[in-house]
């Protein structure tokens, strides 16, 4: 019988690419019993009883069930917030959605509409559309909505776009007295701080603050900055209310059960992904249309250490270099890494035959620099580069001492 349970389980896992590696471990190790901001329902369930709520939620936004586990991924037994709350009689009113959709489905960038969730005919708000241009809510998306649930499952790096959501959620939730509970979550990269500071001039939706790529903080954090500093201007306050995580500090060990996005399907994916994101401002792929983003770069002009074709798949219809044999290295067993590296995207540059058209006009956006592509132009030393952040780094580090809870 239990053989045949394992079977059942990781067949499940293997067909639906929302779920994230598995492995057999056990699971008290791996997360010390973390319990998620969502799962402590007696902590806000008293102030939204009477309300008439709104959720910003997607595919993460779930609360696990309690149970003996014998992997430490097997997150199978939850049910979604929306779920949830609605079995408690609260009164949802709709629910807004970041990028990548509602189910956590689309690629990067796609504009998503509104639509109507099919199991409990909710309105479907999307926050990264045609209609909503950068996540930005109208008064009418609020209208008749007394509170405001956030639950967003974030990997801690400055270009992953549900910050700047939560940012716009949390501004018009000023701008319409509306108070605003968020569910915390753990971040995956809050084991390090790294990174060029994002400069006024290349502020973006992929980047709206005076951040570092990597900035430490669990989105709840996160909040508290964003209200402390005053980032939402007109000297605007948002009513934020954070739910703790549980058993959970800095030196925490957590694995994502389920994949945060159609693009990051493992705990290595997560951990290179600001590095690796880097090359999205560039010609070179790293791994869209394959089964390993994020884990691998390439391009055709590399030398053939290892080499991949792009592929419409999942996660991208029309990856870069789609169909082209493009060469480069494997990460997929590269060590786990507490800093930026910056060094897969300068031996990149060295080797690329056509140089003027390596960075695209959208890099100085992601790096958050306008002189980063410069420096790598000129054959500036790594260690020069990373010198250059050190006084931005510290200053940050003290601004976000004010704002840590865990």
């Amino acid at each position: 019988m239990l053989k045949r349970s394992l079977f059942l389980v990781f067949s499940v896992l293997a067909i639906n690419p929302l779920y994230c590696n598995v492995k057999i471990i056990n699971y008290d190790k791996i997360t010390n019993k973390i319990i998620v901001g969502a799962e402590s329902i007696n902590e806000y369930k008293p102030l939204i009883l009477s309300k008439k709520i709104g959720i910003v939620a997607n595919h993460t936004s779930v609360i696990f069930k309690s149970t003996n586990r014998l992997l430490a991924n097997e997150y199978l037994d939850y049910t979604h917030l929306v779920d949830s709350l609605l079995k408690l009689n609260i009164e949802i009113k709709k629910i807004f959605t970041p990028e990548h959709g509602y189910k956590g489905e689309k690629p990067n960038g796609a504009n998503i509409s509104d639509d109507i969730d099919k199991k409990t005919g909710l309105e479907i708000i999307s926050l990264h559309g045609k209609k909503r241009k950068y996540g930005e809510l109208s008064n009418e998306d609020l209208e008749g909505i007394e509170m405001m649930i956030f639950d967003i499952q974030d990997v801690g790096v400055r270009f992953y776009t549900h910050i700047s959501t939560l940012h716009y959620v949390m501004k018009a939730c000023a701008q319409n007295n509306i108070p605003l509970i968020l569910l915390d979550r753990p971040n995956p990269n809050i084991h390090y701080v790294d990174g060029p500071i994002l400069e006024s001039e290349n502020k973006s939706f992929v980047g709206m603050h005076n951040v570092p790529i990597v900035y430490g903080m669990t989105i709840g954090e996160y909040a508290n900055m964003i209200n402390g500093e005053s980032w939402l201007g007109n000297d605007l306050k948002c009513d934020l209310k954070i739910i703790k995580i549980k058993n959970y500090n800095r030196k925490s060990n957590y694995s994502l059960p389920i994949k945060p996005s159609p693009n990051l399907p493992n705990d290595k994916s997560i951990n290179l992904y600001p590095s690796l994101c880097l090359f999205e401002g560039t010609n070179v792929s790293v791994g869209r249309g394959t089964k390993t983003q994020f884990q691998i770069y390439g391009h055709p002009d590399f030398n053939e250490k290892f080499s991949f074709i792009p592929k419409p798949n999942f996660g991208s219809q029309n990856p870069k270099l789609n169909g082209i044999k493009s060469n480069g290295e494997d990460l997929r067993d590269y060590k786990t890494i507490n800093r930026i590296e910056l060094k897969w995207l300068i031996n990149s540059y060295n080797q690329i035959k056509d140089k003027k058209n390596f960075f695209r006009s959208d890099f100085n956006k992601l790096s958050g620099l306008s002189k980063l592509q410069d420096q790598i132009k000129n054959g500036i030393q790594e260690s020069i580069i990373r010198d250059s952040w050190v006084e931005g780094l510290e200053e940050f580090k003290k601004i976000r001492s004010k704002y840590l809870l865990y």
